[in-house]
């Protein structure tokens, strides 16, 4: 499975984050993740990151790595920029009807498991365990790490939206901050807070 394009959007309503995977097969694979989910998963999926991207790069620089982690942070943070710069947040989501190898109803993902694998790519195993007797449901996806920096800013963005108290750093709200500032075309004074009866 090839992903052409991911949507990370936090749903008020569900109080939870929808994630819809488009493939280049036309097709579109998407899950739930609540709450709890998000926020044990959050330091995995950036801790999982780095260390991908200090592999990758290590990989560039023919197996020399850096001398110490300040060194490897400094690279992986040079190289995590080159990839958030080169993707395309710009192009809407593709809303036309796709196959739902999954259903319609989305996979309230239960449980993920994450796995380095050769190379710079990683994979997460996605599952649904349903209470009772249900059958699970799951599947599998791997990422590159443009793919997983991709992945990572859109759920950076859900989970401002969604207040539920992540921890995320100072990096990562000046990112959402840059984000909202450039998408309304405004400079970077704050503003004013507006309140709505």
């Amino acid at each position: 499975m090839k992903v052409h394009q991911l949507s990370v959007t936090y749903l008020g309503e569900q109080d939870r984050v929808l994630v819809r995977i488009n493939t280049t097969d036309a097709e579109e694979l998407r899950l739930w993740f609540t709450r709890r989910l998000t926020i044990g998963l959050w330091p995995v999926l950036n801790k999982v990151s780095t260390e991908q991207l200090v592999k990758l790069e290590a990989s560039v620089t023919s197996g020399t790595a850096p001398a110490d982690d300040d060194m490897k942070k400094m690279l992986a943070d040079f190289r995590k920029q080159e990839f958030l710069q080169q993707a395309d947040f710009d192009t809407p989501y593709n809303e036309q009807q796709h196959t739902l190898p999954l259903g319609e109803e989305p996979l309230l993902v239960t449980d993920v498991s994450i796995t380095p694998l050769p190379g710079s790519m990683v994979r997460m195993d996605f599952v649904e365990k349903p209470p009772g007797d249900g059958s699970p449901r799951s599947f599998q996806l791997e990422l590159d790490p443009q793919l997983m920096q991709g992945l990572l800013h859109l759920t950076r963005q859900a989970l401002a939206q969604a207040d539920w108290q992540v921890p995320l750093t100072a990096a990562d709200l000046a990112a959402v901050q840059s984000d909202a500032n450039n998408d309304a075309g405004e400079d970077t004074a704050p503003q004013r807070p507006r309140y709505l009866n």
